[in-house]
């Protein structure tokens, strides 16, 4: 393998070995803390305009299995410590290297993940680039923005997902950038989906008259999509509502809230949420550099927040028949898993008082 460099907005350069597509890329540089779960990364809408860099050592070992795609692949670049060459898994398809290679995705091994790690939580997340040579000049890496996301990252059309089972509600899920996963977990609770674009207005979702709104995860900051929050605006209130992560964060701004970014973000399967109302602490899946600011809340009490560093991580709207998550239920990251929230979704499409919740 040729050598290959990351070089950071900062100046720092970190020397290790290509692998995956032979290009360059440019974008945020952020860091997963899973210890599994790098197919469900890769195919993670939400890391649109993103470097993503693995803090466990070794990835790749069980392959890659095509059923456990989430969405596109829309990263910018990969950056592991080390990849496996021979996976082991009676479901592989292939290896890491040949998807990044098919996804148009450079990436570089054989570098400290650890030390990165460390001084992205140092100096923040930040710009880079992967290449095979050192730039001259660091202006592009400097000036690189994430920049229209939620439209590179969503539906362009409608798509209709049946309920398994009986059909018990009808939900429309808009889409800022959707994982599989949250449409399974719908359809599972009898609910056929209909999936929408994000430019979707309040009045078109109305229309339909849908038992329920789920809003999704995405990439990007949420402040940027002003036409998406004042659609939700609307909506609050008309139709019980569930929020995930990016459609959390929305949600918050439509109702007066404010939203700041992170240091570094949270990124990763293994991240405790604490449930202020019955005390309990869960872990979860995460990945977003933005979060509600737990001093800006205009609207609806806060539910969760982080274990770590107490930002906001969930918001209970009572007066509009809605609730918000920052982390991502459907992911089943821990042994007291989150999963039941969708089920609380269906209770209140059915008509159980909020209250009870």
């Amino acid at each position: 393998m040729a050598k290959r460099y990351l070089i950071l907005a900062d100046g720092s350069v970190y020397e290790g070995e290509g692998f995956g597509a032979d290009k360059n890329g440019l974008g945020e540089l952020v860091f997963n803390t899973g210890v599994v779960g790098y197919i469900e990364t890769l195919t993670d809408p939400s890391y649109y305009g993103q470097i993503v860099m693995q803090t466990f050592p070794l990835i790749g070992n069980y392959g890659i299995i095509e059923d456990d795609f989430e969405g596109r692949c829309l990263v910018k670049g990969y950056v592991v410590r080390e990849w496996c060459r021979t996976p082991s898994n009676f479901r592989s398809q292939y290896d890491i290297d040949e998807f990044l290679k098919k996804q148009g995705v450079p990436g570089i091994y054989g570098v400290d993940t650890r030390a990165i790690t460390q001084h992205i939580r140092d100096k923040g997340v930040m710009n880079a680039l992967i290449a095979d040579q050192v730039p001259s000049s660091l202006d592009d890496i400097v000036s690189y923005r994430v920049k229209d996301a939620v439209r590179r990252a969503s539906a362009e059309k409608v798509s209709v997902f049946p309920a398994l089972g009986e059909k018990k509600y009808f939900v429309t899920l808009v889409d800022y950038g959707t994982k599989q996963g949250i449409i399974r977990e719908l359809c599972q609770r009898g609910c056929e989906v209909t999936v929408v674009p994000p430019e979707t207005t309040a009045e078109e979702i109305l229309s339909a008259s849908p038992d329920g709104v789920m809003l999704s995860n995405g990439p990007g900051d949420p402040a940027e999509n002003t036409a998406c929050i004042a659609e939700i605006r609307k909506l609050m209130g008309r139709v019980p509502v569930f929020g995930l992560c990016l459609g959390h964060q929305m949600m918050a701004l439509a109702t007066g809230g404010k939203t700041i970014k992170l240091k570094y973000g949270h990124r990763g399967g293994n991240q405790p949420v604490t449930d202020l109302r019955t005390g309990h602490t869960y872990i979860t899946s995460q990945n977003h550099g933005y979060a509600v600011d737990v001093n800006g809340i205009a609207a609806g009490q806060l539910r969760y927040v982080n274990a770590n560093d107490q930002t906001c991580e969930g918001i209970d709207y009572p007066e509009y028949c809605a609730f918000s998550v920052q982390f991502h239920p459907e992911a089943c990251a821990g042994p007291r898993d989150t999963s039941a929230l969708f089920d609380r979704f269906a209770r209140m499409m059915g008509g159980k008082s909020f209250a009870a919740e």
